[in-house]
């Protein structure tokens, strides 16, 4: 990490803190996490406990993820703070759709299904996409284009795939976030 000094203009590394070690890791561990979670889908079904389990954990993960990259930002910058918005709201939606998945597994009802309270899942699960489209943007302004694309690519397919519960496209989308959040990783270590 290098630090800039305001006053004299002057720089210096410092070792990464353990806040910094848990953030730029959780561009490995989530999209893995999420990546077993939808192939656990498309195996057994989308109504898995198991799956449930790793998308609730994957989910949350993915909240890390959108810390991490707001904080490459300048601190003053609304992008960040937008980041954080949609980014914390969406991680919430979406921990909420695999409990739903749990729920589901008990034999239950969906959630989304339901009228009333129950109609709060769904707007909270959209921002998490709007969440990774705001990411893409902050990598291509942050000079990580390729990954900006991908991310952009794979977080419009997010809703096709996950609303309409199909593997053959959650199952990509995953695999190309994997790439584009693990290619960030090595970057940041090299």
């Amino acid at each position: 990490m290098t630090i800039l000094f305001a006053e004299t203009g002057a720089t210096t590394q410092s070792a990464p803190t353990p806040t910094d070690r848990l953030l730029t890791s959780s561009l490995a561990v989530a999209p893995l996490l999420y990546l077993a979670a939808d192939t656990t889908y498309a195996v057994r079904g989308w109504d898995d406990a198991t799956a449930g389990v790793l998308h609730v954990l994957g989910a949350t993960a993915y909240g890390f993820v959108v810390l991490a990259i707001a904080s490459w930002l300048p601190r003053t910058s609304r992008l960040a703070a937008a980041i954080l918005l949609s980014g914390v709201i969406g991680m919430c939606g979406n921990v909420a759709y695999g409990f739903d998945a749990i729920h589901l597994s008990l034999g239950d009802v969906s959630l989304v299904d339901q009228p009333g309270a129950a109609n709060l899942i769904k707007p909270l699960g959209l921002f998490f996409p709007l969440s990774f489209a705001l990411v893409a943007w902050a990598l291509a302004r942050l000079g990580h284009r390729w990954q900006a694309v991908l991310v952009l690519v794979a977080i419009v397919a997010w809703p096709v795939a996950h609303i309409g519960n199909i593997a053959a496209v959650a199952v990509p989308v995953n695999v190309a976030l994997v790439i584009a959040f693990g290619s960030l990783l090595w970057a940041r270590r090299a």
